[in-house]
């Protein structure tokens, strides 16, 4: 695994993002991990996270693109970081769009913020997680209310290796679905083999019984 990786999933543990518990997922699954990114409350949280975000887009994705789009609320400060790391780590400048949760009537209207889509832009989409792709849907969607511009990939967080809406996993059925695929910073395997038994600021966060409930989880929504 590289470096980044297992930074990036002690990172995770340290800003209080990746917990283990009872959870609800958005997609009404029961699961004894979350994934919340709303917890990056300080900017240099922030300001780490885009770092990692902007090497994995490089290592995995590559620089063919000219738009971040963050879908609106979680995707916003992914987008915004993540640009001020491609442009300062990489000196990759490029645009950056969110969407508002309802459209404006008034002022400049419409409901996305930022560069205004024409068509021609090859843009990723960057978001948190992916479980059932049901947020991916819904961001295709909008973009194609606003001149359908040309999706080159998704990038998130985390994996979490789970199926879609049938047989196959959330990111295969994007591809299957859409035409391009979706990439992450960690998956879950990964995230499960780094951190069990070791600890983070001294204290073991995945032991035992946590290994064998995400395990069990994965045998029931996995592929």
């Amino acid at each position: 695994m590289q470096q980044y990786k297992k930074d990036f999933i002690e990172f995770l543990v340290q800003c209080g993002v990746l917990t283990f518990g009872d959870f609800t997922t958005k997609s009404g699954r029961k699961t004894p991990y979350f994934v919340n990114t709303g917890r990056y409350r300080m900017g240099s949280h922030l300001a780490q996270l885009g770092k990692f975000y902007a090497q994995a887009i490089r290592e995995q994705i590559g620089s063919d693109f000219d738009n971040l789009y963050g879908p609106a609320y979680k995707g916003i400060s992914l987008a915004v970081t993540t640009s001020v790391a491609l442009s300062q780590d990489f000196d990759q400048d490029i645009s950056v769009t969110f969407n508002r949760k309802e459209a404006k009537d008034h002022g400049e209207k419409g409901i996305l913020i930022g560069h205004q889509f024409d068509g021609t832009e090859k843009l990723v989409i960057i978001e948190d997680v992916i479980t059932a792709g049901t947020s991916i849907r819904e961001t295709m969607s909008i973009l194609a209310s606003n001149n359908s511009p040309k999706v080159s990939a998704v990038i998130v967080s985390v994996d979490r290796m789970e199926r879609g809406q049938g047989q196959l996993t959330a990111m295969d059925e994007v591809k299957e679905e859409f035409g391009f695929n979706v990439y992450s910073i960690v998956n879950v395997k990964e995230i499960i083999d780094y951190l069990h038994n070791k600890p983070v600021n001294g204290q073991v966060v995945l032991d035992d019984d946590c290994r064998n409930r995400m395990e069990a989880y994965l045998k029931e929504y996995g592929c």
